[in-house]
C-alpha cells in the first residue's frame, strides 16, 4: 500500500443534486479546518462525466487537490463501479480521513466502502473535531438521539463518517483559489456492474429544502394539537419559509420525518426562527446552531428556548400565531 508524504482529508464530491444539497461543499469547509490542525491536505474525489463545473466549484470552495475520473460510461451512478473506483483509489493513497454526505446516495454508498477497506463508519454525524495526534471525533446522535455519543477510529484507516447535510457552513466561493487536479484514467479491471440503468428520472425539485431555507417556523408540543401544527404552513407560506419541527411533533403524527429539526434530524441555519410552543430540550436545540436570529413564543418564560431567543414572547403560541396570521394577511391586503 503506498502511502502519500503528506496526510490528506478526503471529500467525496456528490453534485447530483448540487442546487437543493450542497453538503459537498460543507464538507470541505469544515475538512480546511480539520486539516489544519494536522497540517493535512484536503482532496476532493471527482467522478461522472463532464465534471469540469464540479472541478472549478470544489477548487474555490477548499479543495488543494481534485481526483476527477471522466469517462461516459461514469454519467449514471452505478454502486459496484463508483465502489471500485473509489477502493482502489483509497488503497492506492491510503488517505487519513474520508468524509461523505449523509444523503441517500451516502447512506447506500458510505457503508459498502468501509466493509470493502476494512475500517469503522459513524454514520450522520452531526459535529466533527480532529486531536493533535490526527484522531478524527465524529460526533453522532445515539439511544434514539436523547445522547450525543463522541467516536474515533483508533487503528483503522481511513477514517470514515458520513454527515448530514446543513451541519456545517460552507466557504465563501473563491475564484481565485487553485488546486492540483489530477485526471486520471477509468480502470481497466473494473467489474461489469450486475444491475444496469436502462432510463432515469428526475424528481421534482423544490424551490429550496429546510435545511437552506431562510425563515423557518419550528413548531412544538405547546401547538396544542394537530390542527393548530398546521396553520404553522399558513405562516411559513405568507413568510416564504418551511415549517420545522421537534421530535414529539412528529412521532405524534402532526408532521413527516422530513420536517424534524435537531439531533435525530435537520440541522438548520435560517436567518430568522420562528419557534411556536418549543421548550428547548438539547435533542432540539443541537440542531439551532446555525440560526441567525430567534423569535421564540411560550407560555412558560424559562423554558430554554425563551432564553436562547433574541426576542422571546411570553403567550399562548396557537392564539398568537393566530394572530399574527391575521394581521400578516391584512398587511398583504391593504
Amino acid at each position: 500500500m503506498m502511502k502519500s508524504r503528506k496526510k490528506s482529508i478526503w471529500v467525496f464530491g456528490d453534485y447530483r443534486n448540487y442546487y437543493q444539497n450542497r453538503v459537498t461543499l460543507q464538507l470541505l469547509s469544515k475538512a480546511v479546518d480539520l486539516a489544519s490542525v494536522i497540517d493535512a491536505e484536503v482532496c476532493a474525489l471527482v467522478v461522472g462525466h463532464e465534471i469540469e463545473e464540479w472541478i472549478m466549484e470544489y477548487t474555490a470552495h477548499g479543495a488543494d487537490r481534485i481526483l476527477a475520473i471522466d469517462h461516459p460510461s461514469l454519467e449514471s451512478y452505478s454502486t459496484e463501479h463508483y465502489l471500485a473506483l473509489v477502493e482502489k483509489l483509497a488503497r492506492e493513497r491510503n488517505p487519513d480521513i474520508l468524509l461523505i454526505g449523509a444523503t441517500d446516495f451516502g447512506r447506500e454508498f458510505a457503508p459498502r466502502l468501509a466493509k470493502r477497506l476494512g475500517t469503522g463508519l459513524s454514520a450522520d454525524c452531526v459535529g466533527l473535531d480532529m486531536t493533535p495526534e490526527g484522531l478524527l471525533v465524529q460526533v453522532a446522535p445515539s439511544f434514539g438521539g436523547n445522547m450525543l455519543a463522541e467516536i474515533v477510529t483508533e487503528e483503522h484507516r481511513p477514517q470514515m463518517a458520513t454527515v448530514r447535510p446543513g451541519t456545517f457552513k460552507e466557504i465563501p466561493h473563491n475564484a481565485e483559489r487553485t488546486a492540483v487536479v489530477e485526471r486520471l484514467p477509468l480502470p481497466e479491471d473494473l467489474p461489469v456492474p450486475r444491475v444496469r440503468v436502462i432510463e432515469y428520472e428526475r424528481a421534482a425539485e423544490r424551490d429550496h429544502t429546510i435545511e437552506n431555507a431562510t425563515v423557518i417556523v419550528c413548531g412544538g408540543r405547546g401547538m396544542g394539537n394537530k390542527n393548530n401544527f398546521k396553520k404553522l404552513d399558513d405562516l411559513a407560506a405568507l413568510l416564504g419559509g418551511d415549517v420545522g419541527a421537534t421530535r414529539p411533533v412528529v412521532y405524534a403524527g402532526w408532521a413527516g420525518h422530513d420536517a424534524l429539526v435537531g439531533q435525530a434530524g435537520k440541522h438548520i441555519k435560517p436567518k430568522i426562527l420562528f419557534s411556536f410552543g418549543i421548550s428547548g430540550a438539547i435533542q432540539h436545540t443541537a440542531g439551532l446552531g446555525e440560526a441567525d436570529f430567534i423569535v421564540a413564543i411560550n407560555k412558560n418564560p424559562q423554558a430554554t428556548m425563551m432564553k436562547m431567543a433574541d426576542v422571546a414572547v411570553t403567550a399562548d403560541a396557537a392564539d398568537l400565531l393566530n394572530h399574527l396570521i391575521r394581521e400578516l394577511k391584512k398587511r398583504i391586503r391593504d
